[in-house]
């Protein structure tokens, strides 16, 4: 597999997007290939929008599943095109070239989606490596903490086209990193180097994501705290354990139930404060958010457990609101 610091004279670069008529678990219905075939300056050498006949109907959804994606096609014009078997071999050329460069945004979703198309149809697997510009740009900026749609940077490079029309993703792509190249003054293969970036690939079905030593490191990152987080949970849960033995059977708000956000319980010596002053006053710790008569969280949370905790009726309370709800029900904190 070619990697992106073999660079060869003469290099292209292929910028393609994906669109489908409905990807669901096991099946994307590819009804768009679009491609934007460029020397390596961007001179365009080949732009095209590959229609396909899905083989079946159109099912969109946005990335939360909610209807109301519209592709800007005529969606009843798609059984005139043809089949994925009938282009594949002029995709796979394209993208399989060893002389090119190839890379997409959000890449990972379309290479899955080929994967599927490939499956329904028992054709052979693709083999190509790819680049990614969403993660050229996070590696650019060194924010790896959301994904940034394409229409965000074009916004932000200045970048103008039509959202969702396969052809006109696929050159929004390519003036991305064209308009990342001449902010830098390096070529696109001297920026995937630069930024230690590996190629995505896939191969006998299987597919990796592309990735860099910035990535690695904010990966390792983010399992540190995680692992921090689930510590301090941990070291909480034990003191429930401990704690709840000796709770007030006579107590105010004794056969109550009470539960801390997950943020609150890695407040470790607030949330022990909390439960002691709960457990004093005959309240039982609850494990559940939609279990309990009071939720207790900071006020700038909005978690889905929140939200299950003011469904079920509970009373919800900041740490300070509870403090005070619990001292006015006879049991101090101290």
């Amino acid at each position: 597999m070619r990697s992106f610091q073999r660079v060869k004279q003469d290099m292209k670069y292929l910028f393609f997007d994906i669109e489908c008529a409905g990807v669901f678990k096991n099946v994307a219905k590819i009804c768009a290939f679009g491609y934007c075939l460029t020397d390596e300056q961007f001179h365009i050498l080949e732009k095209e929008d590959l229609l396909i006949n899905p083989k079946g109907g159109f099912h969109l959804t946005d990335r939360k599943g909610s209807r109301g994606l519209v592709l800007p096609y005529e969606y009843d014009k798609f059984k005139e095109y043809p089949t994925f078997p009938e282009v594949v071999d002029k995709i796979r050329s394209l993208l399989e070239d060893e002389d090119t460069l190839v890379a997409g945004h959000a890449t990972m979703n379309d290479v899955k989606y080929l994967n599927l198309e490939t499956n329904r149809f028992s054709l052979p697997s693709f083999r190509f490596s790819f680049a990614d510009t969403q993660f050229l740009y996070m590696n650019k900026i060194a924010d790896f903490s959301r994904q940034y749609a394409l229409g965000a940077i074009a916004e932000s490079l200045g970048v103008e086209f039509t959202a969702h029309r396969a052809v006109d993703d696929a050159y929004a792509t390519m003036k991305i990193a064209e308009a990342i190249c001449k902010e830098t003054g390096l070529t696109l293969p001297q920026l995937l180097e630069k930024y230690e970036i590996v190629a995505g690939k896939i191969e006998n079905y299987e597919i990796t994501q592309t990735t860099s030593r910035a990535f690695r490191q904010h990966q390792a990152a983010v399992n540190r705290k995680k692992e921090l987080r689930e510590q301090k949970r941990a070291e909480v849960h034990r003191f429930i354990d401990r704690e709840k033995r000796n709770r007030n059977r006579s107590g105010a708000l004794k056969a109550k139930r009470f539960c801390l956000s997950h943020p609150l319980e890695e407040q470790v010596e607030l949330a022990k404060k909390l439960i002691k002053a709960a457990f004093a006053q005959g309240c039982y710790y609850s494990y559940k958010a939609e279990e309990c008569e009071y939720y207790v969280a900071f006020a700038t949370e909005n978690g889905a457990r929140l939200k299950s905790a003011i469904e079920q009726k509970a009373r919800v309370f900041t740490p300070e609101e509870f403090e005070e709800f619990l001292k006015k029900s006879g049991a101090g904190t101290d």
